[in-house]
């Protein structure tokens, strides 16, 4: 059973080298086994390419194959995706023994995997390494057990709780807080600001790591002001898709930049939230400003609220930030020093 630990482990070490590539699918990592000896690794390194088991068996024999154990971060799939299924290669491959972390959430596969594998005769494991492998796919285990995004709240706010100063773009936090928003992003697969910061910041809501699917850029536009500004970033930067929601999807007809898309709401973010689940976004990182805050936290859909704060007053020039209605209680408080800022991040208490 040690054992079974320790290379479980070697299996997760595999899963992270597909991190910012697997997009809507989850990162997933493989290892086989045979007298003690690994023979090979795998992993799913990019969205829609190979699964971590087929990528793994792909580099043996089938005499090495046969009577082999593999050990597989997430319950192999049982049905045609845009890969046939992982357990019908590996009856064929005559592994003998599946050792595997984490039973997969998504309603096509679970259970059915590992019962396939099982009706042939294969001896299979399961919880080896459990919540280490569910850490790797939060988000994505969260959206199919709550069929909705995660979603977490950011804010940067001064000691005396303002966002900025009135109707100018302000920056609070240091370089340190810069660089870890940016990194942050990069977890997320979109990001949602409202339309009077994409007017008064012009961001390009960019993040630091390489990735093929960079966070989509999500505005929230109800009255769509942002029509008459074709000069935002939002709107010349190609390098992430933007997507626009809006009550008034005409005013947005003479747009035709191909990595910007209009969507119709009815100006709710229950809407936007339903809209953005049925398309597959699994998490949500929401930057502001205060109304859009403010909005979110009124639905109690916000499962996370991450807070930078910086050791500067702005007075009555400032607007502040938004305020629950009711005392919050909070669970998993995480707080890091960065420079002379901090960062306080803590999960809401329903989660």
């Amino acid at each position: 059973m040690n054992q079974d630990y320790h290379f479980m482990d070697l299996a997760i070490q595999e899963a992270i080298k597909g991190r910012y590539q697997t997009w809507q699918n989850p990162m997933v990592g493989a290892v086989i086994v045979k007298n003690r000896q690994i023979l090979a690794t795998g992993y799913h390194q990019h969205f829609g390419d190979s699964h971590a088991e087929r990528d793994a068996i792909s580099k043996l024999t089938f005499e090495q194959l046969s009577n082999s154990t593999l050990y597989v971060t997430l319950e192999p799939c049982s049905h045609y995706g845009k890969q046939p299924p992982c357990a019908d290669l590996i009856i064929k491959s005559q592994i003998k023994r599946v050792v595997i972390a984490q039973v997969d959430p998504h309603s096509l596969v679970t259970g059915k995997g590992i019962q396939k594998l099982k009706d042939a005769g294969i001896e299979v494991v399961t919880g080896i390494r459990a919540n280490a492998a569910q850490a790797l796919n939060y988000f994505y285990t969260f959206f199919y057990q709550h069929h909705r995004p995660w979603i977490s709240l950011k804010q940067a706010i001064s000691l005396d709780h303002k966002l900025g100063l009135t109707n100018q773009r302000t920056a609070i936090t240091n370089s340190k807080v810069y660089e870890k928003v940016h990194q942050e992003r990069s977890d997320y697969q979109a990001i949602i600001i409202g339309s009077n910061t994409a007017m008064i910041d012009n961001p390009s809501l960019h993040s630091s790591q390489v990735s093929d699917y960079p966070p989509i850029r999500v505005v929230l536009d109800r009255r769509g002001r942002l029509f008459k500004r074709p000069d935002l970033k939002l709107f010349t930067d190609q390098s992430q898709a933007t997507w626009i929601f809006t009550q008034h999807p005409e005013l947005f007809s003479n747009l035709h930049n191909s990595w910007v898309k209009i969507f119709q709401t009815d100006g709710t973010i229950e809407d936007v939230v339903n809209q953005l689940t049925k398309v597959g976004i699994q998490s949500l990182y929401v930057e502001g400003g205060a109304k859009i805050h403010q909005a979110f936290w009124q639905t109690g859909l916000v499962d996370e609220l991450i807070t930078y704060q910086a050791p500067v007053l702005l007075g009555k020039d400032g607007y502040d930030a938004f305020t629950p209605d009711n005392t919050v209680l909070f669970t998993d408080l995480k707080l890091k020093q960065l420079a002379n800022n901090f960062r306080i991040e803590g999960k809401l208490s329903h989660v």
